[in-house]
């Protein structure tokens, strides 16, 4: 290869995509729509099988898409050997936390040496699970060098990080990719290859810039939640709608960005991102701050939830041992039936704790992921609970009819205030 500025520019080269969940998936069919070909590699046969026979277990994903992406040649495999024939390799695993939030780089490291047993000159490798800075050239470049070849001379490594957001209508390949090689070289290589599948590419200086900014984005974001976590403690207080403020304050037309209080943080990265910058910060001896008082705010919202449905029941002169109350949506974040590390559930899981009889209402989660977490699914009559608390607000929900069912609604998440309906047993966070 000459020149692999101009090949990944040019050519219909072919993505190997390792990973085939939320990230990996759409990376694969944006791909495919691009012209590329695809093959995508997942350690799972089954869901390779699925993807194979046309069906999607991405919610971003429709069937269609699917089948038009087989139909493109795209292909789906369990047997890493065939991402040898790839000219690009996408790391697009999970990067969780630890038992003790500790970040857990077992996927990443695992998906580093199916890279270093097929690795052959040409290919372009990069990194997109989210981590902390360093990881790129501490794992992945080091696997580039147990395979006896040389950065810039044989192949390129760069961090281009997910910046994918479930349930939203903006695709893969309409959001703007960060890429940062581990050389000048790898930045350059990188960018053009990510040109061919998204619509515009930022380049930074270095893998390290890269990682960083991804857990910018969302250490912004958890540190502004828990900001405006802690204002509703207080407005509450005092005695304040926390939400006619937050209103008020965004009519400012510059130098303010609404964020919105509830049940806590949850979904794949506001929850686990800012702990991977402090875990790496604390190996530098440096003090996170602000990211540390937000993560204490936001893990503490579920508790206070708890306690604010159980001053509703006693108000009624109820205890939450022995009450039946309904949850209502236990997803992440409104019309996705996504429930990782959803705060809906640690709020549920708290009243379950105190003694609740809880029962869960949530069309798009389902009722399997339902009983998966020990809940028994609503059925369609909704009368017979003490509250509703309203912990993620699907469009799907009936709103009118759960405030006419129950004696009080507990509205974690402004569901009545955004829908304009006026009900007198509605009381929100």
């Amino acid at each position: 290869m000459n020149d692999p500025v101009e090949y990944f520019s040019s050519e219909d080269w072919t993505l190997g995509v390792i990973g085939l969940g939320y990230v990996g998936l759409p990376l694969a069919v944006t791909a495919s729509e691009r012209g590329l070909g695809v093959i995508g590699f997942d350690v799972s046969g089954s869901r390779c099988a699925e993807l194979m026979a046309g069906r999607s277990h991405v919610e971003d994903v429709s069937d269609g898409e699917l089948g038009a992406a087989l139909d493109r040649g795209a292909r789906f495999t369990s047997d890493p050997t065939e991402l040898g024939a790839a000219d690009a390799l996408v790391i697009c695993v999970p990067s969780p936390l630890g038992r003790n939030r500790q970040p857990d780089l077992s996927y990443i490291e695992a998906a580093a040496r199916t890279v270093e047993s097929v690795l052959r000159p040409g290919q372009l490798v990069s990194l997109e699970s989210t981590t902390y800075p360093g990881t790129t050239e501490d794992i992945v470049a080091a696997a580039v060098d147990r395979a006896g070849l040389t950065i810039d001379d044989d192949v390129w490594v760069v961090f281009s990080p997910e910046r994918v957001s479930p349930g939203d209508t903006m695709k893969t390949g309409e959001i703007p990719k960060i890429v940062g090689g581990v050389t000048r070289m790898s930045s350059a290589v990188g960018a053009a290859a990510y040109s061919r599948i998204v619509s515009a590419v930022h380049s930074v200086s270095s893998a390290r810039a890269a990682e960083m900014a991804k857990l910018l984005e969302n250490t912004y974001r958890a540190v502004n939640i828990g900001l405006v976590n802690e204002m509703a403690q207080l407005a509450f207080k005092l005695d304040i709608d926390i939400w006619e403020v937050v209103d008020a304050a965004a009519t400012k037309p510059f130098g303010f960005q609404p964020f919105y209080p509830g049940p806590g943080v949850g979904g794949h990265c506001i929850p686990l991102d800012p702990q991977y910058l402090a875990w790496r910060a604390k190996e530098a001896n440096f003090a996170t701050r602000f990211i540390d008082i937000a993560e204490q705010v936001n893990t503490m919202m579920p508790s206070y939830n708890a306690d604010r449905i159980a001053a509703l029941l006693n108000e009624r002169g109820l205890p939450v041992f022995g009450t039946k109350i309904l949850g209502v949506g236990i997803a992440y974040k409104p019309d996705i039936g996504d429930d990782r590390e959803s705060a809906s559930l640690d709020v549920l899981d708290e009243l379950r704790r105190r003694g609740a009889d809880v029962v869960v209402l949530d069309p798009l989660v389902g009722d399997d992921r339902i009983r998966h977490h020990g809940y028994e699914p609503a059925g369609d009559d909704l009368s017979g609970y003490a509250l509703a608390a309203v912990l993620c607000d699907h469009e799907v929900i009936d709103y009118e009819r759960l405030a006419a069912s129950v004696p009080v609604v507990f509205d974690a998440r402004a569901a009545y205030r955004k829908r304009g309906i006026e009900a007198g047993n509605v009381v929100p966070l």
